[in-house]
């Protein structure tokens, strides 16, 4: 994985050596995604979710940005994503949040007025109804802190299906986990409906991971059955979203949908 253009162009990042654990975007995707965003990066402040080892929010400083908050969840990846921003000679103007993206800690991080914000979750979290739920939540959120020419871009899969349990769900109190291939450790990583609604904090998980019913035996039961529907990509205090096909992903770009726009839309 390597810096496409700037001032760090060719620079290449550390990376993990297990590919399961973070899903870098592709250069090609990445090298187009700037392009549309091109005159934005220079002086930009910049909310980098889901970061990884730092393959977009780096980025953007190359181009040019003055500040870039990057919120990682994984410890190791947020080792490597720190050594990415010391081996660059960039920590004057990134700041590394060890923590959940979607939570409160990392929204009060959040630059102010904010230029771009980057959201690129894991994703079985965006297809899991309760865990798009939550990605929303915090994307309208941010939306909210946008400058007047500022975007906030989303990463998802294309064609974008949020399953959501059918009739036959699971007994109430058995939570969804997931199993990691190879092991036999369980991670519960979503919560009941009320305790999203609390604002409560949940654990992320990684594309390639079995998802499984948590039974008290070593072994998972298979998942229940689900109902597919197209995730619904319209925010209320957004216009947009213009979307970018490549192959098997998109990315969703918005803009703050200004007071007057809202009021006029409401009439």
């Amino acid at each position: 994985m390597r810096i496409i253009a700037g001032e760090f162009r060719s620079r290449k990042l550390l990376t993990p050596k297990d590919d399961s654990v973070t899903r870098p975007i592709p250069d090609r995707v990445k090298e187009s995604l700037f392009g549309l965003l091109r005159g934005h990066c220079e002086g930009a402040s910049v909310f980098d979710a889901f970061a990884g080892t730092g393959a977009i929010g780096l980025e953007a400083v190359s181009r040019g940005a003055s500040r870039c908050v990057m919120v990682e969840m994984d410890k190791g990846s947020a080792e490597l994503l720190r050594r990415n921003v010391e081996a660059l000679g960039a920590a004057d103007r990134c700041e590394v949040v060890v923590g959940d993206a979607l939570g409160a800690g990392a929204l009060a991080r959040c630059p102010r007025p904010l230029t771009l914000g980057f959201f690129d979750p894991p994703y079985p979290l965006v297809r899991d109804a309760i865990g798009w739920k939550r990605v929303r939540a915090q994307v309208e959120r941010v939306i909210d802190l946008l400058s007047d020419d500022g975007f906030v871009v989303v990463r998802t899969p294309w064609p974008f299906l949020v399953e959501t349990p059918s009739p036959d769900q699971p007994a109430p109190g058995r939570k969804p986990v997931r199993k990691k291939k190879g092991g036999e450790k369980h991670w519960r990583y979503r919560q009941h409906e009320d305790e999203v609604e609390r604002g409560g904090e949940t654990d992320g998980f990684e594309e390639g991971e079995d998802l499984a019913i948590e039974t008290g035996e070593d072994q998972a039961s298979p998942k229940a059955p689900v109902v597919r529907s197209e995730g619904d990509l319209i925010f209320p205090n957004a216009t947009g979203p213009e979307t970018h096909v490549y192959h098997s992903m998109a990315v969703h770009l918005y803009m703050r949908r200004r007071a007057e726009q809202r009021n006029s839309s409401s009439v």
